[in-house]
């Protein structure tokens, strides 16, 4: 499987097929409006979190993808996505409504992207619907989303193998957030170079927790 970044939550994913062609999945794409390079790109999966502008792009993909903005289960392709229920505040959604935290398996991961997650902790049945995490995306730029320590005391719940931070301050990015700096310090880790994009197998997933810092 192949993971990369684009920018606040975007995300684009190559997953192997056993039935022909890789399959590709894009979650969030954003508009060039908000100071980044729009990503174009074609997808069979396109999950939309929210109805943010940052976040719900679909003029980004090009041709036919199979859409899903919202909770549920769904099955393409040997792909298994249910998309999970939240709030994008800590006032249960009376400040910026609801979002879709989706749980995705392929190749034999699970990979959760918790989109514009605003509380401050997970209930137990959202939880209990995440399931056992192998790669964790994680908003951590504070502001519009839970803060580099609530992001912290989340990723104690889940309990990944992996962890991607996203939704952070980037270089041209015109939405003011906290830095992943803030981040890595809270999860005691050091800054070390980004990496260009993720590439991870089953087998590949480290014994303890590992943060992964992607670049855009």
């Amino acid at each position: 499987m192949h993971i990369i970044w684009h920018g606040q939550s975007c995300f684009q994913m190559i997953i192997g097929s056993s039935k022909g062609e890789p399959v590709s999945i894009l979650i969030d794409p954003f508009p060039a409006a908000i100071g980044l390079r729009a990503p174009s790109l074609s997808a069979d999966l396109l999950l939309i979190s929210h109805e943010h502008q940052d976040h719900n792009n679909r003029k980004a993909v090009r041709g036919t993808s199979f859409l899903i903005e919202g909770p549920g289960e769904y099955e393409i392709k040997g792909i298994f996505v249910q998309g999970i229920s939240s709030f994008h505040d800590a006032q249960e959604g009376k400040e910026r409504g609801l979002n879709t935290i989706y749980a995705i398996e392929a190749e034999g991961l699970r990979i959760c992207h918790l989109g514009d997650l605003g509380q401050k902790a997970l209930t137990d049945e959202q939880l209990e619907k995440i399931g056992d995490v192998d790669i964790l995306m994680v908003p951590v730029g504070g502001v519009y989303t839970i803060s580099a320590k609530e992001a912290a005391q989340v990723i104690s719940q889940v309990e990944p193998r992996l962890v991607i931070p996203m939704h952070y301050q980037i270089l041209g990015l015109k939405i003011k957030l906290d830095g992943v700096d803030k981040f890595l310090k809270e999860m005691g880790r050091k800054q070390e170079e980004a990496e260009q994009k993720l590439v991870v197998k089953k087998q590949d997933l480290p014994e303890e927790m590992k943060v992964v810092v992607l670049k855009p």
